[in-house]
């Protein structure tokens, strides 16, 4: 993975702001304490990419099997006792959220 960064004056960074993104403790990586946004000004959360985003490998999520271990069957009943005490519930979303993310059907 290659990062590359240009600034007017080498070796420094543009502003007070931009100290944010620094080194990585594992080598050949960067670190941003701060949200990111790509295509927009206001991200909230972490990293918000607002447009298509395309990967060249794998996604890790904490559900994925591979960052798992000692997986073992449950007892069914107690987990069907379990999903009858859940709040299901229908929404809308909030017609802000829906027309920056370009849904459609709320």
């Amino acid at each position: 993975h290659n990062f590359f960064f240009q600034a007017s004056n080498p070796g420094q960074f543009e502003n007070d702001s931009d100290v944010l993104w620094q080194r990585g403790h594992v080598p050949e990586t960067i670190v941003y304490h701060g949200r990111v946004g790509i295509n927009t000004d206001a991200p909230d959360e972490a990293l918000v990419v607002c447009g298509n985003a395309k990967v060249m490998g794998r996604v890790m999520h904490p559900s994925d099997s591979r960052a798992k271990q000692n997986i073992r069957e449950v007892d069914t009943n107690e987990q069907l006792r379990r999903i009858t005490q859940m709040r299901l519930v229908e929404y809308d979303y909030k017609p802000e959220f829906a027309s920056v993310m370009g849904i459609k059907n709320t």
